[in-house]
């Protein structure tokens, strides 16, 4: 029996997953999300094309490869009928290669409504939310409250929905002043719902179990990042689901003992979209360089992301909570052009110093740096390890020895072939 690898984010997201499962999946069967929902952006780029995914698993356009959307999910139908289009433009039927979930909750036109009142309602304290609705739908989730892809089939589906939208019409009367009008939307809703049937939903737990059985390479592809855990991320700046590796478990319905190698992905430099802490952003001409450079803006929302140098504290954490045993480095060209390129390997608070990723995600703290010689040199050509200039080649082999970790891959552009593979 084989077992799932998993990829995923090691900061705050937008560390290039999509890119990195696109290329991974020539060596795997299936594809699978795990958590989150369309507040995901995973971009891909090929040659000339581009194209951004938010709840179809990044393995669609390689032919042979099964896509499932796991349990763990939350859709939007429109959102994801909306991509299904997209996709099938420039591909082809993808009905035969994309399972989902009857498990996997689904996102109603109220709880986007609920989403922007509750982040208009916070005023200078909101936390950053994309709108998408996808706290709202965990919370149905967790109160026990939620519609599921499942429960489409149900011949009292349409009395289930007005049930749970009445419930939210209540909700939203807290809310003085807020306007809204629902039911455009939920024209596109259900005109969504519809299209949805033309795909299978099953029961995937058994259907991932029984690729496993039969040998099948699958690969588990996270969201967002390890950094917006609901539970170990800088709170309350995080997403509404478990982004760390143990949310395959509960987000596939797989046992710990079926989760084999954890590649954790991570930018050369950090960043961020939305508030909270960001022990090491540089809010000033360096941080708009690494933006401009790096084309900094969120994938889903277009909002320009904060940026800053590598933060050696938190992505040791998120190493250790992972357990990743291989490091993928992502955008190592974007620092192409700098000629000191900085790493925090420790914070001091309160004149004591710390290499322990604190409670609060950082706040406040002074960012203690090691700095290194930029290599000044285009490497988007390379794509040999040796070839890589000295001060870069250096810059790897201190974040190896700092976290313990091999980096498998430095990629070196947003091409798909834009990457230099390294054995061990």
């Amino acid at each position: 029996m084989t077992k799932v690898d998993v990829v995923l984010g090691l900061q705050w997201g937008d560390e290039g997953k999509g890119k990195v499962v696109d290329v991974l999946t020539p060596g795997y069967d299936v594809v699978c999300r795990f958590q989150g929902g369309p507040n995901a952006g995973h971009s891909l780029h090929f040659g000339q094309e581009s194209f951004v995914l938010h709840t179809v698993p990044s393995g669609i356009f390689r032919p042979g490869v099964m896509n499932i959307i796991g349990n763990g999910v939350v859709i939007d139908p429109v959102i994801l009928m909306d991509e299904i289009r997209q996709i099938e433009a420039i591909s082809s039927d993808i009905t035969s290669s994309l399972i989902i979930s009857k498990r996997a909750q689904l996102i109603l036109p109220t709880h986007r409504m609920l989403d922007a009142a509750s982040e208009a309602a916070k005023g200078k304290s909101k936390i950053g939310s994309t709108l998408k609705g996808i706290g709202p739908a965990y919370m149905d989730k967790t109160g026990r409250n939620g519609l599921r892809v499942g429960d489409i089939l149900a011949p009292d589906f349409e009395q289930k929905y007005q049930t749970l939208k009445q419930k939210h019409l209540g909700m939203l009367s807290l809310y003085p002043g807020f306007s809204f009008d629902v039911s455009e939307y939920e024209q596109k809703w259900f005109a969504a719902i519809a299209e949805l049937r033309r795909f299978p939903f099953k029961d995937t737990e058994f259907v991932i179990d029984s690729y496993l059985r039969k040998g099948a390479r699958v690969l588990a592809e996270g969201a967002q990042g390890t950094l917006l855990d609901i539970d170990f991320g800088s709170y309350p700046f995080v997403t509404s689901s478990n982004t760390l590796a143990a949310g395959v478990c509960s987000g596939l319905g797989i046992a710990p003992t079926r989760v084999g190698k954890v590649c954790g992905i991570f930018k050369a430099y950090c960043t961020r979209v939305g508030s909270g802490p960001f022990p090491t952003e540089l809010e000033d001409a360096t941080g708009e360089k690494l933006r401009q450079a790096g084309h900094e803006f969120g994938a889903t929302t277009g909002r320009p992301r904060r940026c800053g140098w590598l933060d050696l504290v938190a992505l040791k954490y998120a190493v250790m909570m992972n357990g990743v045993t291989e490091l993928i480095m992502m955008k190592s060209d974007v620092l192409d052009d700098f000629p000191v390129v900085k790493v925090a390997t420790a914070y001091r608070r309160d004149g004591v110093l710390t290499t322990e990723y604190p409670f609060d995600g950082g706040e406040g703290v002074e960012p203690v740096y090691t700095e290194f010689k930029g290599w000044m040199q285009d490497i988007t050509g390379i794509r040999s390890y040796d070839e890589l200039p000295q001060a870069l080649k250096d810059y790897v082999s201190f974040i190896e020895k700092e976290t313990s970790c091999h980096v498998r891959i430095v990629s070196v552009g947003p091409d798909r072939d834009a990457n230099i593979i390294r054995e061990k």
